[in-house]
């Protein structure tokens, strides 16, 4: 059983602490001391850590979900049932890629449980990181609903179901839940971090001014990449309840 999710943001190392700087102030987090070199967690007096950031050597980064469950052996062994192929073997956690070839991390539960409260902005914005969302071609997009249901066993939100949008709803406290985008493209698959955010057009001046850069707006949210590069999406919600 899926316990905690953690939403991993990865960017290129040299980039590392302009990624720290900015996602600490946009969260309201303070960061951690490094424990292993290229690793950081943002802790937060508003619930148990939810996010961390990873620089990596090769590539532009991306996103990832770090999978905590009360039973390792067994939970790992549904992924590779179900699809997963093994990435590599860590002292005390793995990470596996999906049939499309999204990484993903499994570690056992350490007690994560209170789930994080919305962090405040400028003129009385709130936001929270809540969901992470995979994009898809066309051509893997069916299997990679279906690996991601049986991976997980959450419940499929109806309520958003499209042609090219599926949501696996997670039961709290988990924080994060995983939306399944299917592009009009085909091109390789990648994952990107949603935040809830109470105003979209108050919030865009606020992160250009910690240094995002804005890439275009729909009705539901806008699109920045974040002073590293990496893509991100502020959607409009209700972040207490999101």
């Amino acid at each position: 059983m899926i316990r905690w999710v953690d939403a991993y943001i990865d960017r290129p190392g040299e980039q590392l602490d302009a990624a720290v700087a900015f996602w600490a102030s946009v969260t309201g987090s303070d960061p951690e001391p490094q424990k292993d070199p290229g690793f950081v967690r943002l802790r937060t007096a508003a619930g148990d850590d939810w996010l961390a950031i990873q620089g990596v050597r090769d590539g532009t980064g991306g996103h990832h979900p770090d999978i905590w469950v009360d039973d390792l052996a067994g939970f790992n062994g549904r992924a590779l049932t179900a699809g997963a192929t093994v990435a590599a073997d860590h002292d005390g956690w793995q990470t596996f890629r999906s049939p499309a070839g999204l990484e993903f991390c499994t570690a056992e539960w350490q007690g994560q449980h209170v789930r994080p409260r919305p962090s405040n902005g400028p003129g009385g914005i709130t936001l929270r990181p809540h969901q992470l969302c995979f994009d898809l071609a066309p051509s893997v997009y069916d299997d990679e609903v279906r690996f991601w249901q049986t991976l997980t066993e959450w419940r499929l939100d109806e309520g958003v179901r499209a042609d090219e949008f599926v949501r696996l709803q997670p039961e709290p406290p988990v924080p994060v839940r995983f939306l399944l985008q299917r592009l009009d493209e085909e091109r390789a698959a990648s994952v990107h971090l949603d935040v809830s955010c109470s105003d979209l057009p108050a919030a865009r001046p606020w992160h250009e001014s910690l240094g995002a850069t804005f890439v275009g707006e729909w009705p539901h949210w806008t699109t920045f990449r974040d002073p590293a590069g990496g893509t991100y999406c502020l959607t409009k919600g209700d972040p207490a309840q999101d």
